[in-house]
């Protein structure tokens, strides 16, 4: 096995800062902090000089569909940063939207190492969501961004990743364009599969993310320190408003937070020259990214993900290992019906002994943007060093468990050559089900959600229906007695008819 071409993580680091300040750090402050942390993680501060690789997550406020006054105040990320660090690397790389982006980075530049394209790379990713909003809010045109938090300077930079749009303009119409839309309509299929009431479905997710804060409030790095009981997660009140059916607020992502970390990669040649004790080394045993049938409303159903079970299989048995073989998990958390589904895809009990999240899951330790999985590879990173013959699993996704990204990590030697993925990974796209967007008649729900507005009122109903035939389209209903019905009795299998009314389709109730 060639040291040179045999990948290795010797660094980690992660900062959180909660001073709840219009003059807290920005996102690259907050990078840089972290960035530095990883190099003094790894024991040898002048590896620094070693980057020749630097890939940045993108912001939030960066992606394509947003467009606020804070979108892209400055023009190359990844430059700003490396000019902070005072480092100059040959290669940068700004990145595409998507929560499984740290873990695909992990991957990508593991099988860059390996094959001699890059030497010694540092990933970075931050958030200051939490300083932004207090300080660009509705009176964002008497404070315009400036001085640190504006640059235009420069070049734009190279983009990595996938920037597909997360959704078809259908799906757009029908507002399945948030994530918090979107979950519900899994969580609400996972229900009805799992032929559950809705009170013994609540009391279940609610107990499996009361577990979360458990780990949350031991975390320093968590953004919220501290334990819940699954009553205090699922109990509507003024501070935990119904957001989407069936999540209160607790049991969404949290956004709105001030938190980096970055992870520092090179090869084993290299960390052994340049003095990094053996004791500061993860390797990477196995490892897969892929996506499922893009558009979700054209999957073959809501309960179940297909690319997190055959991505699952691929990185164990890249690493040699079976589920029982794993010691920890991280599994992605942004909404309960995440970690169901890749519980479901591995094989796990929803309340498996060895934990479901190292960090305390996205809504409680925190949800930075696109960026929260670097934080659950440092996590893993510090577990690993500390259980060096121990195994742990991560996985990572983006849109709407729609982009996805695995690790199997080990402070153990690995047993074979570190190889390439293979054949890059292709969903069934048999199995995609085409939707009708004109059609009308009867029509049975297959799932469905209903959206609050702030003020903790039902809105609309959001539902994906077939007809006799099979066919599929999306409908609404804003009518509030059909609301109530639907978030006090189950709706999936409720009977109806399809009636067009303008740009929309509408589901009525038999």
């Amino acid at each position: 096995m060639s040291d040179k071409h045999t990948p290795v993580l010797i660094g980690v680091g992660q900062f959180t800062d909660r001073s709840r300040s219009a003059d807290g750090p920005t996102p690259i402050e907050m990078m840089v902090k972290a960035c530095e942390l990883a190099i003094e993680d790894c024991g040898v501060a002048r590896i620094a000089n070693q980057v020749d690789a630097l890939a940045v997550v993108g912001l939030t406020v960066d992606a394509a569909q947003v467009k606020t006054p804070v979108s892209r105040l400055i023009k190359n990320v990844p430059a700003k940063v490396a000019g902070k660090l005072g480092i100059d690397p040959a290669k940068q790389f700004y990145c595409e939207p998507g929560g499984n982006t740290p873990q695909m980075l992990v991957n990508h530049f593991a099988q860059a190492i390996s094959k001699g394209e890059c030497g010694t790379v540092l990933l970075a990713g931050g958030e200051a969501l939490d300083t932004m909003s207090l300080r660009f809010s509705k009176f964002w045109n008497l404070l315009l961004p400036k001085g640190k938090w504006k640059d235009q300077t420069g070049v734009n930079p190279k983009r990595l990743g996938d920037a597909k749009e997360g959704n078809s303009e259908y799906e757009g119409r029908y507002d399945l364009n948030l994530p918090a839309n979107v979950y519900p309509l899994f969580e609400n299929a996972l229900r009805a599969h799992y032929g559950r009431s809705l009170a013994d479905h609540q009391k279940t997710i609610g107990a499996m993310f009361a577990r979360m804060t458990q780990v949350a409030a031991t975390n320093p790095n968590a953004w919220f320190q501290q334990a819940r009981s699954a009553e205090d997660l699922l109990n509507v009140s003024a501070d935990n408003r119904m957001i989407s059916f069936p999540y209160p607020k607790r049991l969404n992502s949290m956004i709105m937070v001030n938190q980096s970390a970055a992870t520092l990669m090179t090869n084993v040649a290299t960390a052994k020259a340049m003095g990094v004790p053996r004791d500061r080394w993860v390797f990477l045993h196995g490892y897969a990214s892929g996506n499922d049938i893009w558009n979700l409303s054209q999957r073959p159903n809501f309960y179940e993900s297909t690319a997190i079970r055959d991505l699952s299989q691929r990185a164990l048995s890249m690493a040699g290992k079976q589920v029982d073989d794993i010691a920890v998990f991280d599994l992605y958390s942004c909404f309960p019906s995440a970690v169901q589904m890749a519980c479901d895809a591995l094989g796990l009990a929803h309340d498996d002994s060895r934990g479901l999240s190292l960090t305390g899951g996205l809504p409680y330790f925190g949800g930075p943007g696109n960026n929260y999985s670097m934080h659950a590879i440092a996590e893993m990173v510090s577990w690993a060093r500390a259980h060096p013959n121990d195994f742990g699993f991560l996985n990572a996704n983006g849109w709407y468990l729609t982009k996805h990204a695995i690790g199997v990590y080990s402070a153990s030697e690995l047993s074979k050559p570190f190889e390439a993925e293979p054949q890059p990974y292709q969903v069934d796209q048999s199995k995609r089900i085409a939707t009708k967007p004109n059609l009308q008649g009867p029509a049975t729900v297959e799932t469905y959600t209903v959206i609050y507005n702030k003020n903790g009122q039902p809105k609309k109903a959001i539902l994906v229906v077939r007809n006799d035939a099979g066919d599929r389209a999306l409908a609404i209903n804003a009518d509030a007695a059909a609301m109530h019905a639907l978030v006090t009795s189950e709706g999936v299998g409720l009977r109806g008819q399809l009636i067009a009314r303008g740009n929309y389709t509408h589901f009525e109730p038999s």
